[in-house]
Protein backbone atom coordinates (compact mmCIF):
# COMPACT_ATOMS: atom_id res chain seq x y z
CA UNK A 1 0.00 0.00 0.00
CA UNK A 2 2.74 2.43 0.94
CA UNK A 3 4.67 1.42 -2.19
CA UNK A 4 1.67 2.23 -4.38
CA UNK A 5 1.36 5.65 -2.75
CA UNK A 6 5.06 6.35 -3.30
CA UNK A 7 4.84 5.24 -6.91
CA UNK A 8 1.78 7.40 -7.43
CA UNK A 9 3.46 10.40 -5.83
CA UNK A 10 6.52 9.92 -8.00
CA UNK A 11 4.28 9.66 -11.05
CA UNK A 12 2.50 12.91 -10.18
CA UNK A 13 5.84 14.56 -9.56
CA UNK A 14 7.19 13.36 -12.90
CA UNK A 15 4.11 14.64 -14.70
CA UNK A 16 4.44 17.98 -12.90
CA UNK A 17 8.10 18.28 -13.78
CA UNK A 18 7.37 17.38 -17.39
CA UNK A 19 4.65 20.01 -17.50
CA UNK A 20 6.86 22.70 -15.97
CA UNK A 21 10.08 22.06 -17.95
CA UNK A 22 10.75 24.26 -20.98
CA UNK A 23 13.69 24.45 -23.35
CA UNK A 24 14.91 27.81 -24.65
CA UNK A 25 17.17 27.67 -27.70
CA UNK A 26 20.50 29.47 -28.02
CA UNK A 27 19.11 32.24 -30.27
CA UNK A 28 16.02 32.85 -28.08
CA UNK A 29 15.01 34.47 -24.84
CA UNK A 30 12.09 33.30 -22.72
CA UNK A 31 9.66 35.75 -21.13
CA UNK A 32 7.71 34.39 -18.18
CA UNK A 33 4.23 35.83 -17.61
CA UNK A 34 2.98 35.09 -14.07
CA UNK A 35 -0.70 35.87 -13.63
CA UNK A 36 -0.40 38.10 -16.71
CA UNK A 37 2.58 40.13 -15.45
CA UNK A 38 5.91 39.72 -17.17
CA UNK A 39 8.85 38.77 -14.99
CA UNK A 40 11.67 41.37 -15.25
CA UNK A 41 14.44 38.82 -15.89
CA UNK A 42 14.15 36.93 -19.20
CA UNK A 43 15.13 33.27 -19.19
CA UNK A 44 18.34 32.41 -21.05
CA UNK A 45 18.99 29.45 -23.35
CA UNK A 46 18.79 25.97 -21.91
CA UNK A 47 16.35 24.13 -19.62
CA UNK A 48 14.10 26.38 -17.57
CA UNK A 49 11.23 25.63 -15.19
CA UNK A 50 7.83 27.33 -14.92
CA UNK A 51 4.94 26.83 -12.54
CA UNK A 52 2.22 24.86 -14.35
CA UNK A 53 -1.07 26.70 -14.55
CA UNK A 54 0.45 29.93 -13.21
CA UNK A 55 3.34 30.81 -15.50
CA UNK A 56 3.26 31.15 -19.27
CA UNK A 57 6.51 31.16 -21.23
CA UNK A 58 6.83 33.13 -24.47
CA UNK A 59 9.96 32.70 -26.56
CA UNK A 60 11.38 35.66 -28.49
CA UNK A 61 13.75 35.13 -31.43
CA UNK A 62 16.91 37.26 -31.23
CA UNK A 63 18.21 36.44 -34.71
CA UNK A 64 18.47 39.09 -37.44
CA UNK A 65 15.20 39.20 -39.34
CA UNK A 66 15.23 39.81 -43.10
CA UNK A 67 12.06 41.79 -43.85
CA UNK A 68 11.32 42.52 -47.53
CA UNK A 69 9.53 45.82 -48.14
CA UNK A 70 6.95 45.45 -50.92
CA UNK A 71 7.40 47.72 -53.93
CA UNK A 72 5.97 51.18 -53.29
CA UNK A 73 4.69 53.54 -55.99
CA UNK A 74 5.60 57.18 -55.56
CA UNK A 75 6.39 60.45 -57.31
CA UNK A 76 9.86 61.86 -56.92
CA UNK A 77 10.62 65.50 -56.21
CA UNK A 78 11.20 66.11 -59.93
CA UNK A 79 7.75 64.63 -60.77
CA UNK A 80 8.76 61.19 -62.05
CA UNK A 81 6.62 58.16 -61.19
CA UNK A 82 8.75 55.27 -59.88
CA UNK A 83 8.28 51.95 -58.16
CA UNK A 84 10.83 51.15 -55.46
CA UNK A 85 11.29 48.09 -53.27
CA UNK A 86 13.78 47.53 -50.45
CA UNK A 87 14.75 45.20 -47.63
CA UNK A 88 15.36 45.90 -43.94
CA UNK A 89 17.45 43.81 -41.53
CA UNK A 90 16.66 44.12 -37.82
CA UNK A 91 16.87 42.18 -34.57
CA UNK A 92 15.32 42.30 -31.11
CA UNK A 93 17.66 43.63 -28.42
CA UNK A 94 15.07 44.05 -25.65
CA UNK A 95 12.64 41.15 -25.59
CA UNK A 96 10.42 42.67 -22.89
CA UNK A 97 9.77 45.89 -24.80
CA UNK A 98 9.37 44.05 -28.13
CA UNK A 99 6.58 41.90 -26.68
CA UNK A 100 4.92 44.33 -24.26
CA UNK A 101 5.19 47.67 -26.10
CA UNK A 102 3.86 46.60 -29.50
CA UNK A 103 1.33 43.92 -30.39
CA UNK A 104 3.25 42.43 -33.35
CA UNK A 105 6.68 43.96 -33.78
CA UNK A 106 7.29 42.35 -37.20
CA UNK A 107 4.08 43.73 -38.65
CA UNK A 108 4.80 47.12 -37.06
CA UNK A 109 8.28 47.17 -38.59
CA UNK A 110 6.85 46.36 -42.00
CA UNK A 111 4.35 49.23 -41.83
CA UNK A 112 6.99 51.73 -40.66
CA UNK A 113 9.34 50.60 -43.42
CA UNK A 114 6.66 51.05 -46.11
CA UNK A 115 5.69 54.54 -45.01
CA UNK A 116 9.36 55.56 -44.64
CA UNK A 117 10.16 54.29 -48.14
CA UNK A 118 7.30 56.30 -49.64
CA UNK A 119 8.51 59.36 -47.76
CA UNK A 120 12.06 58.90 -49.08
CA UNK A 121 10.74 58.61 -52.64
CA UNK A 122 8.85 61.89 -52.33
CA UNK A 123 11.88 63.73 -50.91
CA UNK A 124 14.40 62.47 -53.49
CA UNK A 125 15.07 63.18 -57.14
CA UNK A 126 15.33 60.49 -59.79
CA UNK A 127 19.11 60.86 -60.16
CA UNK A 128 19.55 60.27 -56.42
CA UNK A 129 17.47 57.08 -56.54
CA UNK A 130 19.56 55.75 -59.41
CA UNK A 131 23.08 56.83 -58.46
CA UNK A 132 23.18 57.91 -54.80
CA UNK A 133 21.57 54.98 -53.03
CA UNK A 134 24.06 54.85 -50.19
CA UNK A 135 22.90 58.21 -48.83
CA UNK A 136 19.25 57.25 -49.32
CA UNK A 137 19.82 53.95 -47.49
CA UNK A 138 21.23 55.86 -44.53
CA UNK A 139 18.30 58.28 -44.50
CA UNK A 140 15.80 55.44 -44.71
CA UNK A 141 17.56 53.63 -41.87
CA UNK A 142 17.31 56.71 -39.63
CA UNK A 143 13.59 57.09 -40.36
CA UNK A 144 12.87 53.46 -39.46
CA UNK A 145 15.20 53.45 -36.46
CA UNK A 146 13.38 56.24 -34.58
CA UNK A 147 10.26 54.23 -33.66
CA UNK A 148 12.13 50.91 -33.60
CA UNK A 149 14.32 51.98 -30.67
CA UNK A 150 11.29 52.44 -28.43
CA UNK A 151 10.16 48.92 -29.33
CA UNK A 152 13.45 47.31 -28.28
CA UNK A 153 14.49 46.69 -31.90
CA UNK A 154 17.82 47.52 -33.52
CA UNK A 155 18.10 48.20 -37.26
CA UNK A 156 21.09 46.40 -38.74
CA UNK A 157 20.88 47.85 -42.25
CA UNK A 158 18.42 48.96 -44.95
CA UNK A 159 18.98 48.49 -48.68
CA UNK A 160 17.03 49.77 -51.69
CA UNK A 161 16.80 46.77 -54.01
CA UNK A 162 15.37 48.05 -57.27
CA UNK A 163 13.97 51.20 -58.88
CA UNK A 164 11.48 50.51 -61.68
CA UNK A 165 10.90 53.30 -64.20
CA UNK A 166 8.07 53.76 -66.72
CA UNK A 167 8.86 52.66 -70.28
CA UNK A 168 8.55 56.22 -71.58
CA UNK A 169 11.15 57.40 -69.07
CA UNK A 170 13.48 54.54 -70.05
CA UNK A 171 13.24 55.57 -73.71
CA UNK A 172 13.88 59.22 -72.84
CA UNK A 173 16.93 58.32 -70.77
CA UNK A 174 18.22 56.10 -73.58
CA UNK A 175 17.90 58.94 -76.11
CA UNK A 176 19.61 61.32 -73.69
CA UNK A 177 22.52 58.93 -73.17
CA UNK A 178 22.85 58.40 -76.93
CA UNK A 179 22.87 62.15 -77.56
CA UNK A 180 25.52 62.62 -74.86
CA UNK A 181 27.74 59.97 -76.42
CA UNK A 182 27.29 61.56 -79.86
CA UNK A 183 28.21 64.97 -78.46
CA UNK A 184 31.39 63.64 -76.86
CA UNK A 185 32.34 61.85 -80.08
CA UNK A 186 31.98 65.05 -82.09
CA UNK A 187 34.00 67.04 -79.55
CA UNK A 188 36.79 64.45 -79.66
CA UNK A 189 36.80 64.47 -83.47
CA UNK A 190 36.90 68.25 -83.60
CA UNK A 191 39.71 68.34 -81.06
CA UNK A 192 41.67 65.86 -83.15
CA UNK A 193 41.15 67.94 -86.29
CA UNK A 194 42.35 71.04 -84.45
CA UNK A 195 45.52 69.34 -83.23
CA UNK A 196 46.18 67.88 -86.69
CA UNK A 197 45.76 71.30 -88.33
CA UNK A 198 48.27 72.83 -85.92
CA UNK A 199 50.82 70.11 -86.68
CA UNK A 200 50.25 70.47 -90.43
CA UNK A 201 50.70 74.21 -90.14
CA UNK A 202 54.02 73.72 -88.33
CA UNK A 203 55.11 71.16 -90.93
CA UNK A 204 54.21 73.53 -93.80
CA UNK A 205 56.18 76.34 -92.17
CA UNK A 206 59.21 74.05 -91.78
CA UNK A 207 59.01 72.89 -95.41
CA UNK A 208 58.64 76.47 -96.64
CA UNK A 209 61.85 77.38 -94.88
CA UNK A 210 63.62 74.32 -96.35
CA UNK A 211 62.40 73.54 -99.91
CA UNK A 212 64.45 70.35 -100.08
CA UNK A 213 62.29 68.87 -97.31
CA UNK A 214 59.29 69.02 -99.64
CA UNK A 215 61.14 66.97 -102.24
CA UNK A 216 62.17 64.40 -99.64
CA UNK A 217 58.59 64.14 -98.43
CA UNK A 218 57.40 63.64 -102.01
CA UNK A 219 59.92 60.88 -102.59
CA UNK A 220 58.91 59.19 -99.35
CA UNK A 221 55.26 59.29 -100.42
CA UNK A 222 56.18 57.72 -103.76
CA UNK A 223 58.01 54.89 -101.97
CA UNK A 224 55.03 54.23 -99.70
CA UNK A 225 52.56 54.17 -102.59
CA UNK A 226 54.84 52.02 -104.75
CA UNK A 227 54.83 49.32 -102.08
CA UNK A 228 51.31 48.40 -103.25
CA UNK A 229 51.93 46.36 -106.43
CA UNK A 230 48.30 46.51 -107.61
CA UNK A 231 48.10 50.30 -107.56
CA UNK A 232 48.48 52.83 -110.34
CA UNK A 233 50.53 55.83 -109.36
CA UNK A 234 49.52 59.25 -110.66
CA UNK A 235 52.24 61.66 -109.60
CA UNK A 236 51.61 65.41 -109.63
CA UNK A 237 54.71 67.37 -110.52
CA UNK A 238 54.94 70.36 -108.20
CA UNK A 239 56.18 73.69 -109.45
CA UNK A 240 58.61 73.90 -106.53
CA UNK A 241 60.39 70.81 -107.87
CA UNK A 242 60.83 72.42 -111.28
CA UNK A 243 62.27 75.51 -109.69
CA UNK A 244 64.59 73.37 -107.59
CA UNK A 245 65.79 71.49 -110.67
CA UNK A 246 66.18 74.75 -112.59
CA UNK A 247 68.34 76.23 -109.86
CA UNK A 248 70.34 73.04 -109.56
CA UNK A 249 70.92 72.91 -113.35
CA UNK A 250 71.91 76.56 -113.49
CA UNK A 251 74.48 76.11 -110.73
CA UNK A 252 76.04 73.09 -112.51
CA UNK A 253 76.32 74.94 -115.82
CA UNK A 254 77.89 77.88 -114.08
CA UNK A 255 80.50 75.61 -112.45
CA UNK A 256 81.30 74.07 -115.84
CA UNK A 257 81.75 77.44 -117.60
CA UNK A 258 84.18 78.78 -115.02
CA UNK A 259 86.99 76.29 -115.84
CA UNK A 260 86.47 76.81 -119.57
CA UNK A 261 87.06 80.54 -119.19
CA UNK A 262 90.22 79.84 -117.28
Amino acid sequence: MILDIVIGALGVLAVGLAGSARVVKQYEQGLVFRFGRVRPAPRGPGLTMVVPGIDRLRKVNLQIVTQPIPAQDGITRDNVTVRVDAVVYFKVVDAVRAVVTVEDYRFAMLQVAQTSLRSIIGKSELDDLLSNRERLNQGLELMIDNPAVSWGIEIDRVEIKDVALPESMKRSMSRQAEAERERRARVITADGELQASKKLSEAAAAMAATPAALQLRLLQTIVEVAAEKNSTLVLPFPVELLRFLERATGSVEQQVRVPEQG
